[in-house]
């Protein structure tokens, strides 16, 4: 099964286990090879998941990927909160974080930066626009991400 079709998979596996659970939001599900494979799921709920949210998805969802045995290489499952420095990648991540400081990073350099540090104040047909006029087409951008003032 290819990344896309694994990670659709899982998801839609994710979202049925969720039922019922709405105070606990699926945020990502990304199946990566690094040195092994990695198929990581992203949850997180009002207030930020416990070790126990993790725990109890993580053996809901190995019970569930092993009994249906679709998935050809072996792998490392990971329930995780995507931290407060979340990448956002899907319309619903950039609409929930409308007004909020991101960091974009783009592959090639604009105005001699790299990474461009604004609040998110529209995002519509694949371009983001940040602080109402620095518009940055998500084509451009290697990774966004929510900032974190240290």
């Amino acid at each position: 099964m290819a990344r896309q079709q694994v990670e659709d998979a899982v998801e839609a596996i994710v979202r049925e286990l969720l039922t019922g659970q709405e105070e606990i939001e699926l945020v990502d599900v990304e199946y990566v090879k690094e040195h092994e494979w990695y198929l990581r799921v992203y949850i997180d709920k009002k207030g930020g998941v416990d070790i126990e949210d993790c725990q109890d998805l993580s053996e809901k969802l190995g019970a569930r990927l092993d009994a249906a045995d679709r998935i050809a290489e072996s792998y490392i499952l990971e329930v995780s909160s995507p931290g407060i420095d979340r990448v956002l990648r899907k319309p619903r991540d950039y609409a929930r974080e409308m007004g909020k400081a991101v960091d974009v990073t783009l592959y090639a350099a604009r105005d001699g930066k790299k990474q461009i540090t604004g609040r998110l104040t529209a995002f519509a047909d694949g371009v983001l626009t940040l602080d109402g006029n620095v518009t940055i087409p998500l084509a451009d951008a290697a990774q966004v991400r929510l900032h974190i003032d240290i």
